[in-house]
């Protein structure tokens, strides 16, 4: 009898230890997998600012050089520039549309307030809609913060980390 409970025993523990890693391990899936989206979304949000930034520079190029009277050359070169910065701007925007929907409105916004800078009547124009759109973009970058912040610990370790105050050497 003692050698049935025995392997009872054994079988039970073997059946314990086998569920336990397996939810173990649909624990640390399931992280991960949150941890990718996360970094994905991270990227993606990352990319429009930047691009959004680089996008903002070059319509600011094209519009004083077109304001200024520079020549034909000039302007045609940095509206290149800014065909490609525009181009830039599609992928990262629809991606953060699709990965992270809380921040589709205010990346919309910031895309739109730099595309308005095109064809500005004058240099106090183009002035106004560039801070229009480095605000629209401000905001953009705030409400990511925000939806960051609330996404989970790896953002708030970072956060916690970076804002430490650092000793100054006498």
């Amino acid at each position: 009898m003692s050698a049935v409970w025995t392997s009872l025993v054994a079988v039970l523990g073997t059946l314990a230890g086998g569920g336990l890693t397996a939810t173990v391990q649909g624990r640390l899936a399931r992280a991960n997998r949150r941890e990718a989206r996360r970094a994905d979304a991270l990227a993606a949000v990352t990319q429009l600012a930047a691009a959004l930034a680089d996008h903002r520079r070059a319509m600011w190029v094209v519009e004083d050089r077109r304001l200024s009277g520079a020549p034909e050359q000039a302007v045609d070169e940095a509206q290149a520039k800014r065909h490609d910065t525009r181009a830039a701007i599609e992928i990262p925007l629809h991606t953060v549309a699709i990965l992270v929907p809380a921040l589709a409105e205010s990346a919309e916004e910031a895309t739109q307030a730099t595309f308005a800078m095109r064809n500005a009547a004058d240099h106090d124009a183009l002035n106004t809609l560039r801070q229009a759109a480095k605000d629209a973009h401000g905001r953009f970058v705030a409400a990511a913060r925000m939806v960051f912040a609330d996404m989970g610990d790896f953002v708030a370790a970072s956060r916690s980390t970076r804002d430490k105050a650092v000793p100054v050497a006498s």
